[in-house]
């Protein structure tokens, strides 16, 4: 009852937070249209085109608003529904068909020594590696194996003609990056492939952030190579990002596994938190690292496990959550915050998006009722704009 009653106290405080909210934003609409263009060109059999676009999107490291490549959006576009059918067949139980990977083949034949029809390929062979892996590999784990060594196998031979470096093209570094992760024998050298990636495209944080992710498993090197990692890159792109690439290379591998606090450097994160809030003062990162450090690094049942030094990180990165909403949120995008609750590796049974959206919404409202509630408590509103956040009094 008490709980309940402390929950409809948090609402009614909500209630007078006026903050204006995104439905859908920027960053998503400029998403949808470079997958969207990848996903028609090739359905269209417009390769030579869609070449072109990859090209011209690697070469001048082409961006959305959050700083997503739009290379590998078009390039994921133009994968989209030959990777969708192979994940539904394999969720049904039976082998994706063949078909369809067979007639992508047939487009590399046609294009030999394009490498923008070589990174789809490939990473439509990646894509399928890994659902294997995921999905078959419950059920059947020998099979499971073997079909996805094959497709990194084959993926490894259609990018092995490519120098990503010589040819300035981020995107297949990326790609490489990508199987070396997917490849148990080759995730040792998962660091040195994304050290170079970052050099070749230091502004675009996605890199950093699947770094971190990548590396977390043993064949790749594990905590001990994250924080290393997280140093190197923070010193390589300290003209683009201040102390910001240590967090970036932290932030997804402190999502999925709990025990990276105990090696991070929470000082170091946290400057790098700010360096990014200054730099990059999109709303959708923004939004990002605030959804971060009120709800991933919020207390959960797994804290008595942690050390001492571990707690102490989370609740110091915790307590970010209060100068990122005075000083740096102005606008709610209601999508990241509910994505932030979800598990990593949730299964594809996704609520719908109206849901999402309102859960979002709710959950961001709470925690920045609760943590402004003596702002709120004599009765005032808080209003948030591009000035700042104001407090105002109900006449």
């Amino acid at each position: 009852m008490a709980d309940k009653r402390a929950e409809d106290e948090i609402d009614a405080l909500a209630r007078r937070i006026i903050l204006p909210s995104q439905i859908v934003t920027d960053e998503e609409m400029v998403r949808s249209m470079h997958q969207d263009r990848g996903q028609k060109l090739a359905r269209q059999d417009l390769w030579d085109e869609l070449s072109q676009k990859i090209k011209f999107a690697d070469a001048t490291r082409l961006p959305t608003p959050g700083g997503e490549s739009a290379a590998m959006l078009m390039a994921f576009g133009a994968r989209s529904d030959l990777v969708a059918a192979a994940e539904d067949a394999l969720y049904d139980g039976f082998a994706p068909d063949a078909e369809g990977l067979a007639a992508l083949e047939d487009v590399l034949n046609d294009h030999p020594g394009d490498y923008p029809t070589s990174l789809v390929v490939a990473l439509a062979h990646v894509d399928i590696a890994w659902s294997w892996r995921n999905v078959a590999g419950r059920s059947d784990p020998v099979r499971a194996a073997e079909q996805s060594s094959e497709h990194i196998e084959r993926a490894a031979t259609i990018l092995a003609p490519f120098d990503g470096t010589a040819l300035n093209a981020p995107s297949l570094i990326a790609a490489r990056c990508a199987l070396f992760a997917a490849c148990e024998k080759r995730g040792v050298r998962v660091s040195e492939e994304y050290e170079k990636l970052i050099d070749l495209d230091p502004a675009t944080p996605r890199h950093m952030r699947a770094l971190g992710r990548h590396i977390l498993p043993d064949y790749a090197g594990g905590l001990q190579k994250l924080e290393i990692s997280a140093r190197r890159i923070a010193a390589m792109t300290q003209d683009t990002w201040g102390a910001g690439a240590y967090t970036w290379v932290y932030l997804d591998a402190l999502a999925l596994k709990r025990r990276a606090l105990e090696l991070l450097d929470a000082e170091f994160f946290i400057e790098g938190l700010q360096d990014i809030a200054s730099r990059k003062q999109d709303q959708h990162i923004v939004n990002h690292l605030t959804a971060f450090s009120a709800i991933t690094m919020a207390p959960q049942g797994e804290e008595a496990l942690l050390t001492k030094q571990a707690r102490q990180n989370r609740e110091d990165i915790h307590a970010c959550l209060d100068w990122l909403l005075k000083n740096h949120l102005r606008e709610l995008h209601p999508l990241i915050w509910s994505q932030t609750l979800l598990s990593p590796g949730l299964g594809p049974m996704l609520p719908s998006r109206r849901a999402l959206v309102a859960k979002g919404r709710q959950t961001a409202l709470r925690i920045i009722a609760a943590q402004l509630s003596s702002m709120l408590k004599d009765g005032c509103t808080i209003t948030f704009s591009p000035r700042g956040i104001e407090r105002q009094r109900l006449i």
